[in-house]
């Protein structure tokens, strides 16, 4: 499953998220952080997008469908041999940097529409329904230094996991999800734009078939 792209409605723009981040240090209204005594703006290149939980962002913003992208920029979705990551999509960027009037993927969490979207399809192809008891499991790469040692493991009923996505001391989606059967699991990569998920055929031909969840089949990522 792809974690959601949206694009602006007057659709995209030649500036880049870098270019702007620039005339906005060049005209004084922000700063560059100085990480041992170099300005860390001088050497890195602003790209958009960044890390963990995401959602629609609201009026004058549409959800922009991978094929889509794809058609519009002659790019793979996903390129053979690779996963969904920041390294899809080179046609889309300008020197390193998407452009401004596009928000790319956030990385290592599902938005918040697909994974709302995501526990209703399961609910569908589990073997109790709603009433389907599984395990979520925040990676300790999701959440704070202090609680690296920690048991991050939640259990419960299917029907309840959308609460799962706000809990306060993860900013992420939960890395992985699986029923308690084994029927299917979920695994979200710290690093990646999408979530792997093994199941049943009919589980697996529903995400790739369903009208609000974007999803694609790797053969070479197993």
């Amino acid at each position: 499953m792809l974690n959601a792209v949206y694009e602006h409605e007057q659709g995209p723009t030649e500036v880049s998220y870098d270019e702007y981040h620039q005339a906005r240090l060049a005209d004084g209204s922000i700063r560059p952080p100085i990480v041992g005594g170099i300005g860390v703006d001088a050497v890195s290149v602003t790209t958009g997008g960044g890390l963990g939980r995401a959602r629609h962002p609201g009026p004058g913003w549409r959800r922009l469908r991978r094929t889509d992208l794809a058609h519009r920029t002659g790019d793979p979705v996903v390129p053979d041999g690779l996963v969904p990551s920041y390294r899809c999509f080179p046609s889309a960027k300008k020197e390193g940097s998407r452009p401004l009037g596009m928000i790319p993927p956030a990385e290592g969490s599902l938005d918040r529409e697909t994974w709302n979207r995501l526990i209703t399809v399961l609910a569908r192809y589990s073997p109790a329904g709603p009433d389907t008891r599984c395990l979520a499991y925040y990676s300790p790469l999701t959440l704070g230094a202090t609680d690296f040692d920690d048991l991050h493991v939640r259990a419960g009923r299917l029907g309840d996991a959308e609460i799962l996505y706000d809990q306060s001391e993860a900013d992420f989606s939960p890395s992985n999800l699986w029923a308690d059967d084994r029927s299917w699991v979920l695994c979200t990569d710290y690093d990646l734009w999408a979530t792997k998920v093994a199941g049943s055929p009919a589980l697996v031909n529903a995400l790739l078939n369903d009208s609000e969840i974007e999803a694609v089949r790797l053969p070479w990522a197993h």
